[in-house]
C-alpha cells in the first residue's frame, strides 16, 4: 500500500531551515520564502512578482523546434544536466528582478534542474533595485539538479570592464575559469583549466545572443540560441530563454565548463548592458 503525495503547499526546506519551499503536488519547485512568513490566502503559491505559471512542456518543445529548426536532439540523453543533447534554459520572469533564477529542462519539457543566484544581501538587492551598479558587484550562482542538489558553483567576482567566472564543484573544488577576452566587437570567453585553454564561447553577432561553443582545437561542440520569451515577458521583464545544443557527449572538465558557460550567459552579457 502506497501513500498519496502531499497536497501542494509550503513545506520546510530540507537544505535550509530558514526557508519554506513550494511543493506543487508532484515535485519541489524553485520557489522559496522565509519560514516565518505567513501563508497567503488559500495557501496557494504566491505570484505577485511573477508573470508566468510553472513551465509548459508544449511551450518548451516549441522553443526547441524554433531554435534547432525542427532537428531537436539527434541522440538520446541520460536525463541529467551533463548528458542531455538539448538544454532549455528559461529565466523565471519577475516584474522586479532581485535575483536571477533559471529553470533547465530537456527537449521534451522534463525538468533537469535550475540555476539560482545566492548570497544576495539586503544591500545588494537595494542596489539592484535602485541603481545599475549591480553589474559591477560579485555574483554567485548554484547549478542544481532535479533533486535540488548543487552540482556546480559559479562565481563572477566584482568587475569593471571584463567578466571572469570561477567554476567549482559543489564542495568548491576548482574546475576552471571562464574569462572574457574582449570588450568590443563579437564577445569571446575562453575556458581555462589548470592554466591551459580548453575551449571557449563565441558570440555570432554584436548583440551576443547566439553563441558557438568550441573546444581547444576550434571545433564546435555546442551551440546556444536565444528564443523569444513572449510579449508579456519582453514588455515587463528582462527574462531570457535559451536553447543549448550539445550534439555529442563531452568529457570533463569541458562538459562542466560548457554547462557553466551556457547557464551564466545572461549575467555575463545582458545584465552588463546597463
Amino acid at each position: 500500500m502506497t501513500s498519496s503525495p502531499p497536497q501542494p503547499g509550503w513545506y520546510p526546506d530540507a537544505r535550509d531551515p530558514r526557508l519554506h519551499r513550494w511543493w506543487d503536488g508532484q515535485g519541489w519547485t524553485d520557489n522559496t520564502r522565509p519560514a516565518y512568513q505567513s501563508a497567503p490566502p488559500s495557501d496557494s503559491e504566491p505570484i505577485e512578482l511573477d508573470i508566468e505559471r510553472p513551465h509548459d512542456p508544449a511551450r518548451i518543445q516549441d522553443q526547441v523546434n524554433r531554435a534547432t529548426r525542427g532537428r531537436g536532439g539527434a541522440r538520446n540523453g541520460g536525463g541529467t544536466l551533463f548528458t542531455e543533447p538539448v538544454l532549455v534554459v528559461n529565466q523565471r520572469a519577475k516584474l522586479i528582478e532581485m535575483a536571477n533564477e533559471f529553470g533547465v529542462f530537456d527537449q521534451h519539457g522534463n525538468r533537469l534542474g535550475g540555476v539560482v543566484e545566492v548570497g544576495q544581501s539586503t544591500l545588494k538587492k537595494a542596489i539592484r533595485l535602485l541603481t545599475s551598479y549591480d553589474q559591477f558587484l560579485t555574483h554567485k550562482f548554484e547549478v542544481r539538479d532535479a533533486n535540488h542538489s548543487t552540482v556546480l558553483k559559479v562565481t563572477r567576482p566584482a568587475k569593471v570592464f571584463k567578466s571572469r567566472f570561477l567554476v567549482t564543484r559543489a564542495d568548491e573544488t576548482p574546475i576552471g575559469e571562464i574569462v572574457q577576452e574582449n570588450v568590443f566587437g563579437k564577445i569571446r570567453f575562453g575556458f581555462v583549466v589548470d592554466g591551459r585553454p580548453v575551449g571557449g564561447i563565441f558570440a555570432e553577432n554584436w548583440r551576443a545572443w547566439n553563441f558557438s561553443i568550441r573546444d581547444h582545437a576550434g571545433t564546435e561542440v555546442a551551440r546556444v540560441t536565444k528564443t523569444w520569451g513572449g510579449f508579456l515577458k519582453a514588455a515587463f521583464t528582462t527574462a531570457d530563454n535559451y536553447v543549448v545544443e550539445i550534439p555529442n557527449p563531452l568529457p570533463d572538465p569541458l562538459a562542466s565548463m560548457v554547462v557553466a558557460a551556457a547557464l551564466t550567459i545572461d549575467t555575463a552579457l545582458k545584465q552588463d548592458t546597463d
